[in-house]
């Protein structure tokens, strides 16, 4: 994927920045069930499958007690922004800490719903177009005024799962534009809060499980979510996020070999809320941090990673 572009060198030096969640998700493709990477729209669209979501209710909280369905109408139009960042700092063995870190990004959408849930079709498919973006990033804040005017778009089940995302930069987008707004859209995609089948009020606790897979690793994430509130289509959810190992190993990218998993942590919390009747989140935050320790199966080079990502969503004053 074009967002994995800012990790140019190749060799341990630049292994663990991979594993930033924004690159990770970009080379995840898609589900485990071996569904291909990217699908080709147009020739400069691209569509990218996203793991399945599954929800265990923990608790179902306080009466009255509803299910919640995100079912917004065709044609229902929302403007929201969504900022991110990634912080990441990677150092193999005694060399100099590196700085592989992605400039905060703010991007402001406006959405669109082109298809609503029905009987016939249990999705809402919303198209968002990318507004003028910036960055406090002298290099990145230039080059994204020809990546205003790029689209993107979600599929998205009554539970708020996201099961695809849909990329259409601009053909003038420089890359390292283009790749700040995929790596945006991918943590915003993984970081996102999906509601339980059953009826669940004030107070509810539920698990959220999805696979996060990269080159060689995937990732068990348990998101535990909180219902905080609830005013008619408004719901505010708090949200504990995990991500664990599967393996023991990590099969590095291009044919480079193994590295043992001495450490990961990987883990982090916020707030999200919620209206019903609109198809992107109307604010929020949430921030995941970790370390990881990587060394070589005969002991030797030890790759060691810090990093933080943060998602914020926030509706502008009208």
């Amino acid at each position: 994927m074009p967002a994995l572009s800012r990790f140019p060198r190749s060799g341990p030096c630049a292994l663990a920045a991979v594993l930033s969640l924004s690159a990770l998700v970009a080379g995840c493709g898609g589900p485990s069930d071996g569904a291909p990477a990217v699908t080709a729209a147009t020739s400069t669209e691209v569509t990218v499958p996203v793991s399945a979501v599954t929800t265990t209710v923990l608790d179902p909280g306080a009466e009255p007690r509803s299910v919640v369905r995100l079912v917004p109408e065709a044609g229902v139009q929302q403007g929201v922004v969504l900022t991110t960042r990634s912080e990441v700092f990677q150092r193999v063995g005694d060399d100099p800490q590196q700085d592989f870190s992605t400039p905060e990004l703010t991007l402001p959408l406006s959405a669109t719903v082109e298809r609503a849930v029905s009987d016939e079709d249990p999705s809402t498919v919303v198209d968002i177009t990318v507004g003028s973006a910036t960055s406090p990033d002298e290099t990145l804040g230039s080059a994204l005024s020809d990546a205003e005017g790029s689209g993107a778009g979600l599929t998205i089940g009554p539970t708020g799962a996201i099961s695809a995302l849909r990329l259409e930069p601009t053909p003038d987008a420089a890359n390292i534009a283009r790749s700040a707004i995929e790596q945006a859209f991918y943590q915003a995609v993984y970081r996102t809060v999906s509601f339980p089948e059953e009826a669940v009020g004030v107070g509810a606790v539920w698990e959220i499980h999805q696979q996060v897979m990269s080159a060689g690793i995937t990732l068990d994430q348990v998101g535990t979510a909180t219902l905080v509130e609830r005013e008619d289509d408004r719901i505010t959810v708090d949200v504990k996020v995990e991500q664990t190992p599967r393996e023991s190993t990590w099969v590095l990218p291009n044919g480079q070999g193994r590295l043992d998993i001495e450490q990961y942590t990987m883990a982090g919390e916020g707030s999200m809320t919620i209206d019903a009747s609109l198809p992107l989140p109307v604010g929020g935050e949430l921030t995941v941090r970790g370390d990881q320790t990587y060394v070589e199966p005969d002991g030797g080079t030890r790759l060691s990673q810090s990093q933080v990502d943060r998602v914020g969503w926030n509706t502008p004053d009208r």
